[in-house]
C-alpha cells in the first residue's frame, strides 16, 4: 500500500524511533518521503511496557485504571471508562446511555464509518444530517430540519472531524430543547477545545480512539469519558461482559456484556502518550500554520478554526476541485496524501438498505470529491514541511 492510500483508521504502526526531524541528513540531497502518518513512541513508553511484563498482570488491571483517571482529568471529566479501541468505545457507550432497537440517532454522514456502525450495533437506526461546508462537522440548521420531520430521534452523536471540534455550544442547546443525548465522537480531537473547554466534557458522554495514526495512541485502544455515574457504571460493566462493577466481579453477570477490554500493555503506552499530548497538539498546529500561510495564494482551501475553537489537526484536510490530480502530483513526489472519505457513509453499500440511504446531503457528497489531507505528525520535520509545500505550489504553478 502506498502512502498516498494509507488510511488513518486501518493503517499505522509504531515506531520507537525519534522524531523525523532528528534523522541523519539525506548527504545525497535525495529527497525522501514524506508519510501522512508516523507514530512515534518513547524510549519511557518501552520502560513502562517492560515493567508491565515483569508484573504480570497483562490484561485489565491497576495500570488501566490509572489511565482512566489521567484522562478523565484531562478532559476535565468525572469518570473514564478504557475500551479495546474506539469502535467499542462507541458501541459501549450507546448502550450505556439506553439506545434500544429502533431507536433513531442523528449522526454525520461525512466521517469514518464506525460512528455510524456503533448505532447500528447498539440497536439504533443512524439518521444522517448535512455537514458545515467549513468545519465539515454536523449542521446544526440541517440537525433541526431533520428534527422536524421525525419524531423517533433520542440522542445526537456528533463527530469533531480532523481535529475540529462541531459546533457543540449549539447542538447541546438543540439537545436540551428536543430532551436528546450526546455523545461526543472525540476520537480524532484529543485535547481540542471550544471556548477554552475541551472536547469530551460537552456531551453526557464522548468518546476516543487511541489507535496508532491518532494524536495519541496506545496501540489500538480507546476510552469514554463522562460526568454521569449512571452512564460510567453501565460502560464499565458492558466491555467486561456485564460484571456487577458494584461487587467483588468474578462470575457475577448483571447484564449482557462483550469483552472490550483495554490492555495493561495499552495502558502503560498511552499513559505515557497522554504526558506528551501537549507537545504533540502543539507541533501539529506549528505544521499547520506553517501551510497555512504559504497556501494563502493559492486556489484551495486550507482548513478553518471558528472563533472561540482550537483545532488539534488530527489531519491537515485542504479542498480543491482537482483533488485527484493534486494527489497524483504529490504522489510522484513521494508525499504521502489521505483522502478522509471519498464516500459518504450514506452511500456505502453497507448502507443500502438503511433508511437514510437515499437522502441527499449535497455538503458532505461534494467534500467527498474535493479533500485532500496533508502530513500534519509531529514527526513532519523542516524539511519535510518545504519539500510538501513545494510540490503543492509546484502542482499549481506548473499547470
Amino acid at each position: 500500500m502506498t502512502d498516498t492510500e494509507q488510511n488513518p483508521e486501518t493503517d499505522g504502526g509504531i515506531d520507537t524511533g525519534g522524531d523525523a526531524a532528528d534523522a541523519e541528513p539525506d548527504l545525497e540531497g535525495e529527497a525522501t518521503p514524506v508519510p501522512i502518518a508516523d507514530p512515534e513512541l518513547s524510549a519511557d513508553a518501552v520502560r513502562r511496557v517492560e515493567s508491565v511484563l515483569e508484573d504480570g498482570r497483562l490484561a485489565d488491571g491497576p495500570e488501566v485504571r490509572a489511565f482512566e483517571e489521567e484522562f478523565a482529568a484531562y478532559c476535565g471529566t468525572d469518570e473514564a471508562v478504557a475500551t479495546a479501541n474506539g469502535t467499542t468505545a462507541l458501541h459501549a457507550a450507546l448502550e450505556a446511555l439506553g439506545v434500544e432497537d429502533g431507536d433513531a440517532v442523528i449522526t454525520s454522514p461525512f466521517s469514518f464509518v464506525a460512528s455510524a456502525n456503533a448505532i447500528r450495533l447498539a440497536g439504533g437506526k443512524p439518521v444522517f444530517a448535512d455537514i458545515d461546508p467549513e468545519t465539515y462537522t454536523l449542521d446544526p440548521t440541517d440537525v433541526e430540519r431533520v428534527l422536524g420531520e421525525r419524531d423517533d430521534i433520542v440522542g445526537i452523536l456528533p463527530v469533531h472531524l480532523y481535529g475540529l471540534p462541531a459546533d457543540m455550544p449549539a447542538l447541546c442547546d438543540i439537545a436540551d430543547e428536543h430532551e436528546l443525548f450526546v455523545l461526543e465522537d472525540a476520537c480524532q480531537a484529543h485535547g481540542a477545545k471550544v471556548d477554552g473547554r475541551r472536547v469530551g466534557a460537552f456531551g453526557d458522554a464522548a468518546c476516543f480512539s487511541f489507535y496508532p495514526t491518532k494524536n495519541m495512541t496506545t496501540g489500538e485502544g480507546g476510552m469514554i469519558v463522562t460526568d454521569r455515574d449512571d452512564v460510567a457504571d453501565r460502560a464499565a460493566s458492558y466491555v467486561n461482559h456485564g460484571r456487577n462493577v458494584s461487587g467483588t466481579g468474578g462470575y457475577d453477570h448483571v447484564d449482557l456484556g462483550h469483552n472490550y477490554r483495554l490492555t495493561s500493555i495499552g495502558a502503560a503506552i498511552g499513559r505515557t502518550q497522554l504526558e506528551r499530548l501537549s507537545d504533540f497538539n502543539r507541533a501539529r498546529r506549528e505544521i499547520a500554520v506553517f501551510y497555512d500561510d504559504r497556501f494563502a495564494d493559492l486556489p484551495l482551501e486550507t482548513p478553518t478554526e471558528p472563533t472561540g475553537s482550537r483545532h488539534v489537526y488530527h489531519q491537515y484536510t485542504i479542498r480543491t476541485d482537482e483533488r485527484d490530480a493534486l494527489e497524483a502530483s504529490l504522489s510522484e513526489r513521494d508525499v504521502g496524501t489521505g483522502i478522509y472519505y471519498g464516500t459518504p457513509i450514506h452511500r456505502q453499500p453497507a448502507y443500502e438498505t438503511i433508511s437514510t440511504a437515499a437522502a441527499t446531503l449535497p455538503e458532505a457528497e461534494r467534500a467527498a470529491d474535493e479533500v485532500l489531507s496533508l502530513p500534519v505528525h509531529p514527526g513532519v520535520s523542516e524539511r519535510d514541511r518545504r519539500t510538501v509545500v513545494e510540490a503543492v505550489r509546484d502542482h499549481y504553478t506548473t499547470q
